[in-house]
Parts: C-alpha cells; structure tokens; sequence
C-alpha cells in the first residue's frame, strides 16, 4: 500500500509537482492519468527514491523511501519510461543481474527467470542481447528485471507506450494477474483506453496537482460525462481553470 500526502517538488522556478495526495491500495491497479508535462513520471520517480521531495511525506508499506531506501527498494518492482537496458547483456543477463543484487538464491534465480520468460512470451529472444530490441522486448525484459525479487508493490511509467496490440494485450493480463494476487500496482499513463481496461482507482493530474480522483464511474458522475475521454477533458479543464 502507497500513502501519499501533500507531496511537492520544485526544479529552479518550475513546480513540478505542488501538493500531490493519494492512496493506492493491495490488490488494485491505481491509475496516475494526464497529459504530457502534467507530473506523472516526477511523482513516480520520488516514489521510487530517484528524486528527493521538497516537502509532503510518502509511506510505502509503513516505510518512508526516502528514510529507509535499501528496505523499500527491496519491496519495489520499477519500470521506468527510459527502461534503463544493458545493451551488452542479453535479455536473460538484464533480469539475472538485478536478480543477483536483491540477493535471490541462484537456483531460485534460475527457476523464476524461466517462470517470466513463460508468462511474458519472452523464450524467442531472453538469450539475445538486448541492443536492437523492438519496443514490446524491451518491456517484457524490464517488467520480468522488476518483478524478479518478487515485490509487493509495483510501479510503471507509461508501460504500453508505443507496443503493438498484441503484446498489450499480453501486459494487461500480466498486470491483472498481480492484482488478483494481492500485489499493489501503480501506472501512470495518458492512454484512455489503458485506464478503462485496468484501473479500479483513478487519479487525474493536471499541472501537477490532483484534478480529481475516483472509479470510472465516480469520474464520470463528477464531470457530468457519458465517457471517460470526455470526463478526463473536463476535470483536465476545471482544475486547469482553477489553477489559473
């Protein structure tokens, strides 16, 4: 479970993120729905322990990220939007290596990779070298690198953007999958049709701070909208309007 409150954060006069405060719960998909510059992938990163806040506190299962790194690190799967590859490494040495830093037993190790391999349809390439990998490869690689220690709480950073439709199809299973087990999962994303498909909570940022939060169903009573697309532009608009 992720608590966050007031949380804020500054780079020179542009404020990032200004005020951010959510929950996302065990066992559901929490969507961070907004358009481009709106402070999604800022937000994750602090989340993640790669920025630092200016202020506002974040609880990961009880822990503060940013007073006991190692421990929630070790609680996390992170996919990021850069995905972060070694090229030289083949798809099996990527997971392997970050298998080996959170101390998983080498005979485990092994056993999971196949595991992943054969969830993510990953057995026509896990011996290749990731340099000249498509899209979708790359991803699967970085889903099966951050869920090899097997952790609680999972974050992804606009994980289906520019993947074809069959291997988003196989990610929504894959990430349905980690709720039904109990998993927290967190994703931030600007495509619509992602959020419908997969999140049961949703928060909107625009211009880094909360437009509005809730079910599909509670967004669209908010804003008065027959659809999602059209609620998201109007709760988008109001905040945007507030703000101003």
């Amino acid at each position: 479970m992720i608590v966050i409150e007031n949380l804020k954060k500054s780079f020179g006069k542009v404020e990032a993120v200004r005020g951010v405060s959510f929950k996302a719960e065990d066992g559901q998909i929490t969507g961070l729905l907004g358009p481009n510059g709106a402070g999604k992938t800022t937000t994750l990163r602090m989340l993640y322990t790669l920025l630092k806040p200016d202020s506002g506190t974040i609880l990961i299962d009880g822990m503060d990220p940013h007073q006991e790194p190692i421990e929630v690190k070790r609680k996390l799967g992170v996919v990021p939007d850069s995905r972060g590859l070694y090229t030289r490494l083949s798809a099996r040495e990527n997971i392997r290596y970050f298998g080996q830093l959170h101390g998983v037993n080498k005979k485990v190790l092994e056993e999971r990779i196949e595991k992943l391999a054969d969830i993510l349809d990953m057995q026509d390439f896990i011996d290749r070298r990731t340099e000249g990998f498509s899209q979708g490869q790359r991803v699967k690689v970085a889903i099966a690198r951050a869920m090899i220690h097997q952790p609680q709480t999972i974050l992804l950073d606009e994980p289906t953007n520019g993947l074809d439709v069959m291997t988003t199809r196989a990610l929504r299973k894959y990430l349905l999958g980690l709720k039904q087990a109990g998993h927290c999962v967190v994703l931030s994303t600007h495509i619509m049709q992602e959020v419908a498909a997969l999140c049961d909570h949703i928060v909107i940022i625009a211009d880094g701070d909360i437009a509005a939060e809730g079910n599909a169903e509670e967004l669209l009573q908010q804003s008065g909208c027959d659809s999602l697309e059209d609620a998201f532009v109007e709760l988008i608009g109001s905040a945007e309007g507030l703000l101003s």
